[in-house]
């Protein structure tokens, strides 16, 4: 813990040093009326889209996606909130450090929820609502847990705790999810072996999609193939590295310290997803041992709910965070 907690403030040192200006990404024309910033935070530079008036509601993406897969609610939910849809260090057009550092602590998930932290303090929130999906769940989680001062309601989508599930594997989930294992390893030769697969090939293989489904807007997917650079390809093994060692170390020790979050958690799962399919049943009740205040349910999607099932998700998310 000693080697992480000096990674942690290497970064801080490095957060007060200003990074050289950066250009914006090209505008896909996804978040019309949204405007485009860049954010310099504990040793990352995080790229986001915001606009909308009301309370702040920030919006976290998975993996191997972007920012982008926001972009069918976050127009919507702008009428009643100040939308901040963020891309994760790393991912999208954010950039985070390179190499992992002590355990990856670099690329875990406490290192990514104090850069959501900063972004919306620099925005002049010092709390907010929350919402993630897949990857950007788990950085929600750990904020909530890390921070809770600063999170006021969070929504979970398609994800259960990360230590649940390494915890509960099996055969079936195993050959489903092959990424865990796959991006985990620590030899920089599985990045190499990402990057020799046209990334369009990869993120559909990566989705269990053996092609485009309909509900996935083309320029979403462009999007999605624009980012995934050997940036990307680095910080998205990475981030799966430290949920292999120091993400789960630090839920292990909170779980075994009784440390839960207590603000009211929105839990929505796709039930012909992974989480849906090999865990099934009552996913609240396993959310309970983490997070006793919690509420939701399934919805008849698979892994991108937000994505196939906008208005019920954008339903949600108003009476949830009302």
């Amino acid at each position: 813990m000693a080697a992480v907690a000096a990674g942690l403030s290497a970064q801080r040192v490095a957060a007060q040093t200003p990074s050289a200006p950066r250009p914006l990404p090209p505008d896909a024309g996804l978040f019309p009326g949204f405007e485009a910033k860049w954010v310099r935070t504990n040793g990352a530079d995080i790229f986001l889209r915001h606009g909308g008036n009301g309370p702040p509601l920030l919006l976290l993406h998975g993996n191997p996606l972007t920012l982008s897969s926001w972009h069918k609610i976050a127009g919507p939910l702008s009428k009643r909130y100040h939308v901040v849809a963020a891309d994760l260090r790393g991912y999208g057009d954010s950039v985070g450090p390179t190499g992992g550092g002590p355990q990856h602590v670099n690329y875990s998930f406490r290192a990514m929820a104090r850069d959501q932290v900063d972004v919306m303090a620099s925005l002049g929130y010092n709390n907010f609502f929350v919402a993630g999906h897949d990857r950007g769940a788990r950085v929600a989680h750990r904020m909530a847990l890390d921070h809770p001062e600063k999170v006021r309601k969070m929504a979970l989508l398609d994800i259960l705790p990360t230590r649940h599930v390494w915890n509960n594997t099996s055969r079936d989930w195993a050959l489903n999810s092959w990424h865990w294992s796959f991006m985990a390893q620590p030899d920089a030769m599985f990045e190499r072996m990402i990057a020799s697969v046209p990334p369009r090939d990869f993120i559909m293989r990566h989705l269990g999609r053996a092609g485009k489904p309909a509900f996935l807007d083309d320029r979403a997917l462009a999007e999605y193939i624009r980012c995934f650079t050997p940036k990307t390809i680095h910080g998205s093994c990475e981030d799966y590295r430290a949920a292999a060692t120091i993400d789960y170390e630090q839920d292990e020790a909170d779980y075994k310290a009784g440390r839960k979050t207590a603000m009211p958690a929105l839990i929505l799962w796709g039930r012909r997803s992974h989480t849906g399919r090999f865990y099934g049943g009552d996913l609240l009740s396993i959310w309970r041992e983490a997070a006793p205040n919690v509420s939701g349910g399934p919805l008849e999607t698979g892994h991108l709910i937000a994505e196939e099932a906008p208005e019920p998700v954008t339903q949600a998310f108003e009476r949830f965070f009302a």
